[in-house]
């Protein structure tokens, strides 16, 4: 999976010049909580996180007067408040690449560009939790399965004929590999409407490997809005 099918395409953008009070206008406006930075050629220089903006506004508590916070909130620009030269990533790498670079760096955001640092979109925290969602079928409901077993060859193709012979249609599969040549297979399928059978599965993977979760989830339908 690349990142150009989940990041945000021409997203909202500031240039240095831009004020403090323009920078939470749009943060507020577009409910986002980054804003990269560009130059006049649209090339990546900068970006501004929610935490920069409030870090550099007036506090609740101030005791400026009203013209002298307007005064600035309008002089505080964005190269004043921007991390300068921020990572930035291309839109043909993987979201796992991403993902693991986002941990490791501490990082929520990330500003997408072209191989001449145009920017072109913008990758977040919110659009790897939305692939993690999407690809585990976690909207859909359905029986969870979690089963531990060992890296050897095979070993999913016997865990896969036990639900196939019970009639189960898998929905997604997700693998976390161990130490000591283990691996946990997390896997969603359809909920069987036969509890015999359903009981009849369950003990046969348990024979095959070690069941570690046997949940029945519920639909969960996306928010409006």
């Amino acid at each position: 999976m690349l990142i150009s099918q989940w990041m945000t395409h021409d997203p909202v953008s500031v240039q240095p010049g831009t004020s403090l009070a323009k920078c939470q206008k749009l943060l507020k406006a577009h409910d986002i909580r980054r804003l990269p930075v560009v130059d006049e050629n649209n090339c990546v220089i900068g970006i501004i996180s929610d935490r920069d903006v409030k870090s550099a506004s007036p506090s609740k508590a101030t005791s400026l007067e009203v013209h002298e916070m307007q005064y600035l909130l309008a002089e505080v620009k964005a190269k004043d408040i921007m991390t300068p030269n921020p990572i930035t990533v291309k839109s043909n790498e993987s979201i796992s690449t991403i993902a693991l670079l986002m941990l490791d760096e501490k990082i929520g955001g990330l500003p997408v560009v072209d191989d001449d640092n145009h920017l072109v979109g913008v990758i977040t925290d919110q659009d790897i939790f939305r692939v993690l969602v999407t690809i585990g079928g976690a909207r859909m409901g359905g029986l969870e399965i979690t089963v531990e077993t060992t890296q050897e060859p095979g070993t999913l193709a016997t865990i896969f004929d036990i639900i196939r012979r019970h009639k189960g249609r898998i929905i997604s599969v997700l693998t976390a590999y161990l130490d000591d040549n283990k691996r946990q297979v997390y896997i969603r399928m359809n909920t069987l409407t036969d509890e015999d059978q359903a009981q009849q599965m369950r003990e046969e993977l348990a024979a095959a490997a070690t069941l570690l979760e046997w949940n029945v989830c519920k639909p969960i339908p996306k928010k409006a809005g």
